[in-house]
Protein backbone atom coordinates (compact mmCIF):
# COMPACT_ATOMS: atom_id res chain seq x y z
CA UNK A 1 0.00 0.00 0.00
CA UNK A 2 1.41 3.72 -0.99
CA UNK A 3 1.78 5.69 2.12
CA UNK A 4 -0.83 8.76 2.02
CA UNK A 5 1.77 11.37 2.22
CA UNK A 6 -1.00 13.74 3.84
CA UNK A 7 -1.14 11.06 6.91
CA UNK A 8 2.76 10.93 7.15
CA UNK A 9 3.05 14.66 7.09
CA UNK A 10 0.11 14.93 9.77
CA UNK A 11 2.10 12.42 12.08
CA UNK A 12 5.58 13.94 11.50
CA UNK A 13 3.26 16.85 13.02
CA UNK A 14 1.94 15.52 15.84
CA UNK A 15 5.08 13.44 16.55
CA UNK A 16 6.95 16.95 17.03
CA UNK A 17 4.20 18.39 18.72
CA UNK A 18 4.34 15.92 21.48
CA UNK A 19 7.72 15.67 21.26
CA UNK A 20 8.03 19.21 21.73
CA UNK A 21 5.60 19.49 24.81
CA UNK A 22 7.22 16.61 27.02
CA UNK A 23 10.53 18.45 26.26
CA UNK A 24 8.86 22.06 27.64
CA UNK A 25 7.40 19.82 30.44
CA UNK A 26 10.44 17.87 31.46
CA UNK A 27 8.58 14.71 31.05
CA UNK A 28 9.09 11.51 28.89
CA UNK A 29 7.29 11.70 25.91
CA UNK A 30 3.49 9.83 26.27
CA UNK A 31 2.78 7.47 24.22
CA UNK A 32 0.71 8.22 21.01
CA UNK A 33 -2.84 6.53 20.61
CA UNK A 34 -4.39 6.91 17.09
CA UNK A 35 -8.54 7.53 17.73
CA UNK A 36 -9.49 5.25 14.66
CA UNK A 37 -13.43 5.70 14.91
CA UNK A 38 -15.03 5.59 11.27
CA UNK A 39 -11.94 5.16 9.84
CA UNK A 40 -11.57 2.05 7.58
CA UNK A 41 -9.04 -0.77 7.68
CA UNK A 42 -6.99 0.09 5.19
CA UNK A 43 -6.49 3.43 6.77
CA UNK A 44 -5.53 1.63 10.13
CA UNK A 45 -3.02 -0.23 8.24
CA UNK A 46 -1.27 2.80 6.25
CA UNK A 47 -1.50 4.77 9.50
CA UNK A 48 0.43 1.05 11.40
CA UNK A 49 2.85 1.02 8.65
CA UNK A 50 3.83 4.40 8.86
CA UNK A 51 4.15 4.43 12.32
CA UNK A 52 6.43 1.04 12.15
CA UNK A 53 8.51 2.71 9.79
CA UNK A 54 8.67 5.75 12.22
CA UNK A 55 10.18 2.94 14.97
CA UNK A 56 7.05 1.95 16.98
CA UNK A 57 7.14 -1.82 17.54
CA UNK A 58 3.27 -1.86 18.49
CA UNK A 59 1.36 1.09 17.01
CA UNK A 60 -1.52 1.59 19.26
CA UNK A 61 -5.39 2.54 17.80
CA UNK A 62 -8.43 3.65 19.62
CA UNK A 63 -11.75 2.16 19.02
CA UNK A 64 -14.93 3.81 20.70
CA UNK A 65 -17.42 0.93 19.68
CA UNK A 66 -17.31 -3.05 20.05
CA UNK A 67 -19.07 -3.91 16.82
CA UNK A 68 -17.23 -1.21 14.49
CA UNK A 69 -13.71 -2.28 16.25
CA UNK A 70 -14.85 -6.32 15.37
CA UNK A 71 -14.48 -5.45 11.55
CA UNK A 72 -11.50 -3.97 11.30
CA UNK A 73 -9.11 -6.26 13.71
CA UNK A 74 -10.56 -9.18 12.02
CA UNK A 75 -9.88 -7.63 8.60
CA UNK A 76 -6.84 -6.86 9.70
CA UNK A 77 -5.63 -10.40 11.28
CA UNK A 78 -2.17 -10.53 13.08
CA UNK A 79 -0.33 -7.26 11.91
CA UNK A 80 0.82 -6.33 15.12
CA UNK A 81 -1.46 -3.29 16.43
CA UNK A 82 -2.52 -3.01 20.06
CA UNK A 83 -6.41 -2.49 20.35
CA UNK A 84 -7.43 0.00 22.58
CA UNK A 85 -11.33 0.34 23.87
CA UNK A 86 -12.21 4.13 24.84
CA UNK A 87 -15.59 4.57 24.42
CA UNK A 88 -18.52 3.44 26.85
CA UNK A 89 -18.67 -0.68 27.21
CA UNK A 90 -22.36 -1.86 28.22
CA UNK A 91 -21.80 -4.89 30.47
CA UNK A 92 -23.50 -7.33 27.71
CA UNK A 93 -20.73 -6.41 25.26
CA UNK A 94 -18.14 -7.10 27.80
CA UNK A 95 -17.24 -10.86 26.43
CA UNK A 96 -16.86 -9.85 22.58
CA UNK A 97 -14.46 -6.81 24.20
CA UNK A 98 -12.46 -9.46 26.48
CA UNK A 99 -11.93 -11.38 23.41
CA UNK A 100 -11.21 -8.62 20.86
CA UNK A 101 -8.95 -6.11 22.51
CA UNK A 102 -5.77 -5.46 24.48
CA UNK A 103 -6.35 -2.59 26.68
CA UNK A 104 -10.36 -1.67 27.76
CA UNK A 105 -9.69 2.43 29.09
CA UNK A 106 -13.31 2.88 29.85
CA UNK A 107 -13.95 0.66 33.16
CA UNK A 108 -16.12 2.39 35.66
CA UNK A 109 -18.05 0.54 37.90
CA UNK A 110 -17.52 -3.69 39.64
CA UNK A 111 -20.54 -5.06 37.57
CA UNK A 112 -17.76 -4.33 34.05
CA UNK A 113 -14.92 -5.49 36.31
CA UNK A 114 -16.55 -9.07 37.12
CA UNK A 115 -17.66 -8.89 33.62
CA UNK A 116 -14.39 -8.79 31.63
CA UNK A 117 -12.73 -11.01 34.26
CA UNK A 118 -15.48 -13.60 33.58
CA UNK A 119 -14.64 -13.71 30.11
CA UNK A 120 -10.52 -12.59 29.69
CA UNK A 121 -7.84 -15.72 29.66
CA UNK A 122 -6.02 -15.30 32.75
CA UNK A 123 -3.00 -16.28 30.58
CA UNK A 124 -2.87 -13.02 28.81
CA UNK A 125 -4.35 -10.56 31.26
CA UNK A 126 -6.32 -7.60 29.77
CA UNK A 127 -4.76 -4.20 30.24
CA UNK A 128 -7.43 -2.30 32.32
CA UNK A 129 -7.88 1.84 32.83
CA UNK A 130 -10.35 3.37 35.29
CA UNK A 131 -12.49 6.08 33.73
CA UNK A 132 -12.42 8.99 35.80
CA UNK A 133 -15.10 11.31 35.59
CA UNK A 134 -13.22 14.45 36.79
CA UNK A 135 -15.56 16.67 36.40
CA UNK A 136 -18.37 15.54 37.72
CA UNK A 137 -20.28 16.11 35.03
CA UNK A 138 -24.26 14.84 35.00
CA UNK A 139 -25.14 12.18 32.76
CA UNK A 140 -21.10 11.10 31.83
CA UNK A 141 -19.50 7.99 32.15
CA UNK A 142 -16.94 7.94 34.59
CA UNK A 143 -16.86 6.79 38.33
CA UNK A 144 -16.41 9.55 41.08
CA UNK A 145 -12.92 10.29 41.81
CA UNK A 146 -14.02 9.03 45.50
CA UNK A 147 -14.65 5.74 43.87
CA UNK A 148 -11.59 5.27 42.48
CA UNK A 149 -9.44 2.99 45.34
CA UNK A 150 -12.16 0.49 45.56
CA UNK A 151 -12.63 -0.26 42.03
CA UNK A 152 -8.60 -0.16 41.59
CA UNK A 153 -9.03 -3.11 44.04
CA UNK A 154 -11.63 -4.72 42.47
CA UNK A 155 -9.63 -4.72 39.24
CA UNK A 156 -6.32 -5.94 40.52
CA UNK A 157 -8.11 -8.55 42.64
CA UNK A 158 -8.73 -10.41 39.15
CA UNK A 159 -5.76 -12.34 37.63
CA UNK A 160 -7.61 -11.92 34.16
CA UNK A 161 -7.20 -8.43 34.54
CA UNK A 162 -4.03 -5.79 34.80
CA UNK A 163 -4.75 -2.56 36.35
CA UNK A 164 -2.67 0.20 34.38
CA UNK A 165 -3.81 3.31 35.71
CA UNK A 166 -6.14 6.09 34.69
CA UNK A 167 -8.33 7.75 31.69
CA UNK A 168 -10.29 10.62 31.47
CA UNK A 169 -12.29 13.01 29.29
CA UNK A 170 -12.41 16.80 30.93
CA UNK A 171 -15.29 18.86 29.85
CA UNK A 172 -14.75 20.35 26.60
CA UNK A 173 -13.87 23.68 26.38
CA UNK A 174 -13.10 26.09 23.57
CA UNK A 175 -9.63 27.28 25.35
CA UNK A 176 -7.76 24.21 26.11
CA UNK A 177 -5.99 26.24 28.44
CA UNK A 178 -9.70 25.80 30.56
CA UNK A 179 -8.44 22.01 30.76
CA UNK A 180 -5.56 22.17 32.48
CA UNK A 181 -6.96 22.05 36.00
CA UNK A 182 -8.60 18.86 35.43
CA UNK A 183 -5.65 17.19 34.21
CA UNK A 184 -3.61 18.68 37.05
CA UNK A 185 -6.50 16.83 39.17
CA UNK A 186 -5.97 13.45 37.35
CA UNK A 187 -1.81 13.40 37.87
CA UNK A 188 -3.04 13.83 41.75
CA UNK A 189 -4.99 10.97 41.60
CA UNK A 190 -2.82 9.00 39.79
CA UNK A 191 -0.23 9.25 42.32
CA UNK A 192 -2.54 8.78 44.53
CA UNK A 193 -3.65 5.80 43.03
CA UNK A 194 0.24 4.78 42.27
CA UNK A 195 1.06 4.73 46.18
CA UNK A 196 -1.28 1.89 46.78
CA UNK A 197 -0.50 0.41 43.18
CA UNK A 198 3.18 1.30 42.43
CA UNK A 199 2.93 -0.74 39.57
CA UNK A 200 0.10 1.49 37.61
CA UNK A 201 2.08 3.53 34.73
CA UNK A 202 -0.63 5.07 32.16
CA UNK A 203 -2.51 8.52 32.88
CA UNK A 204 -4.65 8.52 29.42
CA UNK A 205 -5.37 11.74 28.95
CA UNK A 206 -5.43 14.78 26.43
CA UNK A 207 -6.85 14.97 22.64
CA UNK A 208 -5.68 16.69 19.17
CA UNK A 209 -6.73 19.83 20.76
CA UNK A 210 -4.97 19.87 24.34
CA UNK A 211 -2.53 17.40 23.97
CA UNK A 212 -0.14 20.09 25.04
CA UNK A 213 -1.77 20.78 28.29
CA UNK A 214 -2.20 17.55 28.98
CA UNK A 215 1.29 16.45 28.66
CA UNK A 216 2.11 19.41 30.60
CA UNK A 217 0.24 17.65 33.46
CA UNK A 218 1.59 14.43 33.22
CA UNK A 219 -0.23 12.40 30.56
CA UNK A 220 1.80 9.19 29.75
CA UNK A 221 -1.20 8.37 26.94
CA UNK A 222 -2.59 10.92 24.51
CA UNK A 223 -5.52 9.99 22.29
CA UNK A 224 -5.15 11.87 19.05
CA UNK A 225 -7.72 11.33 15.86
CA UNK A 226 -8.63 14.68 13.76
CA UNK A 227 -4.99 15.83 14.32
CA UNK A 228 -3.79 11.93 12.80
CA UNK A 229 -6.33 11.56 9.79
CA UNK A 230 -7.47 14.51 9.25
CA UNK A 231 -11.58 15.51 9.27
CA UNK A 232 -13.90 13.23 8.92
CA UNK A 233 -15.64 12.40 6.37
CA UNK A 234 -19.01 13.83 5.81
CA UNK A 235 -21.81 11.60 6.64
CA UNK A 236 -24.39 10.17 4.19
Amino acid sequence: MTPDPHHEHRLRCVADRIINAARAAGRPPPRLLAVSKTRDAAEVAALAALRRALGEDRPGFGENYVQEAAGKIEALGDTGIEWHLIGHLQSNKARHAAELFDWVQTVDRPKLVAALAQWRDPARPLDVLVQVNVDGEAGKHGCRPDNIPALAEAIAGEPALRLRGLMAIPTPHSDPEQRRPAFSRMRALFDALAADHPRIDTLSMGMSDDLEQAIAEGATLVRVGTALFGPRPPKD
